[in-house]
C-alpha cells in the first residue's frame, strides 16, 4: 500500500466527520502522543495534546487509548482528563471510561511461564530494564546504543526462546525492545472489539508508529483511516503517514475543526 504523507490523504476522511452518526479516535501512546524517553515514568504527551483531545471529546468524538502499558499506569502517565477508555497489554486489559475494568484470566501455564521469564532475565541483572505486565514481560533496550541494543535482545531472546516450546507463549519484537506474551491478544483484537460495538457508518482512525500497531492497522482497513505517526518512514499497512509532532497536532486540530469545534 503506498503511504502518503500529505494532508491530501486524509482530507476526504475528515470530511466525512461533521455528519457520522458517531466518531471514534483511537490512539496509540509511547511514539505517537508522547515522545519516547529512556525513563518510561517520564513519557508525558506532547504539550498541545492533552488540551486538544478534551476538545475534541467535547464536541462527541470518543477518545481510546491503545497501548502495550498496563492501562492503571497510562491514565496516571497521560494525564488526559477526564480519563478516556485505554486498552492496555496490547488488547488483553480494558479500562473503560467509565471506570470499569475487563481482563482475561491467564491459564496456570501462561502464569507459570512468565514467571520463569522473569526470573532468567533478574539472573543476568537486567531487572532495571524489565517490565512485568498482566500478559507478558518486556525487556527495554531503548537508551543503548545500537551495538548493546542488538546484543540484549539477541542474549534475552536465547533465554527466552526454550520457553516457547514448553508454554504457550509468543515472542515480539517492538521498536526498542522484546517481549514475551500470551497470543491471542493484540491491538487488532481492541479495534475489532471496537467496531462490533459502533454503528457501521462511524467514522474511526486509528493514529500509531510502533510494529505492535501494524495489527490495528490491518483489523481497520477498508473500515476506517490508518495512520502512521513517526519521524522517519517504514514500511506499514498505514495508508496516511505522520511526522510528529507538528503533522500530529495538525491532524488533531483538523480534527476538531471537522468535527464542529474551535481553537
Amino acid at each position: 500500500m503506498k503511504t502518503l504523507d500529505c494532508q491530501l490523504a486524509y482530507t476526504p476522511f475528515l470530511g466525512r466527520l461533521a455528519s457520522a452518526p458517531d466518531r471514534i479516535l483511537l490512539l496509540d501512546y509511547d511514539g505517537t502522543l508522547a515522545p519516547f524517553h529512556i525513563d518510561r515514568d517520564r513519557a508525558v504527551p506532547y504539550p498541545e495534546v492533552r488540551p486538544l483531545l478534551a476538545r475534541i471529546r467535547a464536541e462527541g468524538t470518543r477518545v481510546i487509548l491503545i497501548s502495550g502499558r498496563p492501562p492503571y499506569d497510562l491514565a496516571a502517565l497521560s494525564g488526559i482528563e477526564p480519563r478516556p477508555e485505554i486498552w492496555g497489554s496490547h488488547g488483553f486489559e480494558r479500562l473503560k471510561a467509565d471506570g470499569s475494568y475487563e481482563s482475561d484470566v491467564l491459564s496456570r501455564q501462561h502464569q507459570t511461564g512468565l514467571a520463569l521469564a522473569v526470573k532468567l532475565l533478574e539472573s543476568e541483572g537486567m531487572e532495571p530494564r524489565v517490565e512485568v505486565k498482566p500478559a507478558g514481560v518486556a525487556i527495554h533496550v531503548r537508551g543503548l546504543s545500537r551495538s548493546d541494543a542488538e546484543e540484549v535482545i539477541e542474549k534475552v531472546r536465547r533465554l527466552w526462546f526454550p520457553l516457547l516450546s514448553e508454554f504457550p507463549l509468543t515472542l515480539f519484537e517492538f521498536d526498542g525492545g522484546l517481549e514475551i506474551r500470551v497470543p491471542g491478544r493484540d491491538k487488532g483484537f481492541a479495534v475489532r472489539t471496537i467496531l462490533a460495538e459502533s454503528l457501521p457508518e462511524a467514522a474511526i482512525a486509528y493514529l500509531g508508529d510502533d510494529r505492535t500497531d501494524e495489527d490495528a492497522f490491518r483489523a481497520l482497513s477498508g473500515k476506517g483511516l490508518t495512520v502512521l505517526v513517526r519521524p522517519e518512514y517504514r514500511p506499514t499497512a498505514a495508508e496516511v503517514w505522520l511526522r510528529p509532532p507538528q503533522e500530529l497536532i495538525r491532524f488533531l486540530e483538523e480534527w476538531l475543526h471537522a468535527s464542529g469545534g474551535e481553537l
